[in-house]
């Protein structure tokens, strides 16, 4: 596919990524864009339309942070499989692009995130003072790691944030997480056991799967990964996203984070993959240390991205490798290039290393307050029907029915009636998982209250407070709220 015929109104009081966004998720929905299409280069299709670059890149990269389309690394953009998107269950291909117009006016999802206040004329005086300031060499192929400066930045970043303790040497850079995740596959081989929480981000799930690799679901508690039953399932690999379980909203307190790290160091082949995905949204408590930064033999393997904190259209994740596994990649992987542009990481190195990422998070994290207060305070009334948790950090929170006899197939479908998209937990249990290479170890069922009660996830950065206002008086009379 080599263009979209794509209706930009540019005196539009919407953004043109926006604009893009909406149609393609709107041809995707419909099933106008199939599985597996194609999509033109963010180069191709700015030129085609007559805009920036990066104004496409925004909009790739929300629809990539949403899960509509993939990035495969050399090949390029491609639209995902229709089942990976959430749509209720009585919606047809047919009548897709009707339901998202007219029955969709409050997306509460829980992966979009609020770039309105992205301080675009400072990327871009950015973006001009590298092409302008930066030698030739910004074009040549570079370090397969990221380029040395960017990594340092991000050392220093990560020791003052998140007590993580690494060498530029062990910081690899990539094209998002799904990426550095294949990469740690090629690099620890396949066909190992990989335990992961249950209910799961499913995108780290289908890849361990793709892989090769054995994928064991290990139920939760309330401090997050039960480490008695990671030790049965037999796994040499756990996945964990410790400072905010995605997407229960758990938050893992330092003694099982303690236990899982006394779990890997039992056996000299265990590993611990530590997603730390949206660590810097806390509102409640001081800081947890990362499990890196207790790490004392080795034993995790940190992942953290620039998706949620910048915008997903910057695309640039980070893996920090322990000195065992950083040797491996050394052996076997030092010939696979860098999937980021120089060009890309030298905008993004500036930008952290004169002190804008540092404003700008401080900036989100106000603005993300405030949303998460007035929805926390326009929920009150529901708490007579609902458990209200994970709200502590993140941009989502959990509703959990209190009545047994709710399903949340009848709450979606309430909601839809007043134009609210929610989501259901239940999407994210590994239990339903089509993948011949998913553990069938689910004898280890979820607790009573999780699988009997429905549950409800509700994301809130993406929505203006008025947004957040009406929207939850619109779920009031959806559900009967008093």
């Amino acid at each position: 596919m080599n263009e979209l015929m794509i209706p930009l109104q540019k005196d539009s009081d919407d953004h043109l990524y926006l604009q893009i966004y909406n149609y393609i998720k709107n041809e995707i929905r419909k099933g106008s864009m199939p599985a597996g299409q194609k999509l033109p280069s963010t180069r191709a299709l700015a030129a085609h339309l007559q805009i920036a670059r990066s104004t496409v890149d925004f909009a790739y990269g929300q629809l990539l942070s949403e899960g509509y389309i993939e990035s495969i690394p050399y090949k390029g953009h491609f639209v995902c499989e229709i089942s990976g998107i959430y749509q209720p269950a009585e919606m047809t291909v047919v009548d897709a692009e009707q339901e998202v117009e007219e029955a969709y006016l409050f997306d509460f999802s829980p992966n979009s995130i609020d770039i309105s206040a992205f301080p675009f004329d400072t990327w871009r005086r950015i973006s001009k003072t590298v092409f302008l300031d930066e030698d030739k060499d910004i074009f040549a192929l570079g370090d397969a790691r990221g380029d040395y400066r960017l990594r340092q930045a991000i050392c220093h970043y990560l020791h003052g944030s998140r007590g993580v303790l690494c060498t530029p040497d062990q910081v690899i850079v990539g094209a998002g997480n799904d990426y550095l995740l294949m990469l740690l596959q090629k690099i620890l081989g396949s066909n190992h056991r990989v335990a992961v929480e249950n209910p799961a981000y499913m995108r780290a799930a289908r890849i361990f799967a793709s892989g090769g690799d054995c994928v064991c679901p290990v139920e939760l508690d309330e401090n997050g990964m039960r480490v008695d039953l990671l030790r049965k399932s037999g796994a040499e690999i756990a996945y964990v996203t410790p400072s905010r379980q995605f997407p229960t909203g758990i938050v893992m307190p330092v003694g099982r984070r303690n236990e899982i790290l006394s779990w890997a160091n039992e056996d000299a082949k265990r590993f611990i993959i530590e997603d730390d995905y949206d660590s810097e949204f806390r509102y409640k408590g001081v800081p947890i240390p990362s499990l890196q930064a207790l790490d004392r033999k080795g034993k995790v393997v940190y992942l953290g991205t620039f998706s949620k904190s910048i915008a997903p259209a910057i695309r640039v994740s980070y893996m920090v490798l322990p000195p065992k596994i950083a040797k491996l990649y050394e052996e076997k992987l030092w010939f696979v290039s860098s999937t980021v542009s120089r060009i890309d990481q030298a905008i993004l190195y500036h930008f952290l290393e004169e002190g804008h990422f540092e404003r700008y998070l401080n900036k989100m994290r106000k603005l993300y307050k405030g949303k998460h207060d007035l929805l926390l305070d326009k929920l009150r009334p529901f708490r007579k029907y609902f458990d209200i948790s994970g709200e502590q950090a993140g941009l989502h929170v959990i509703l959990t029915a209190r009545d047994q006899s709710l399903t949340e197939e009848r709450l979606l479908k309430q909601a839809k009636e007043q134009e609210c998209h929610v989501y259901c937990m239940s999407h994210y249990r590994l239990d339903d998982m089509k993948n011949e290479a998913i553990s069938k170890m689910t004898e280890q069922k979820m607790g009573a209250k999780a699988k009997s009660f429905a549950m409800l996830i509700l994301g809130y950065a993406a929505l203006s407070e008025h947004e957040i206002c009406e929207g939850i008086e619109r779920l009031k009379k959806a559900w009967k709220i008093e």
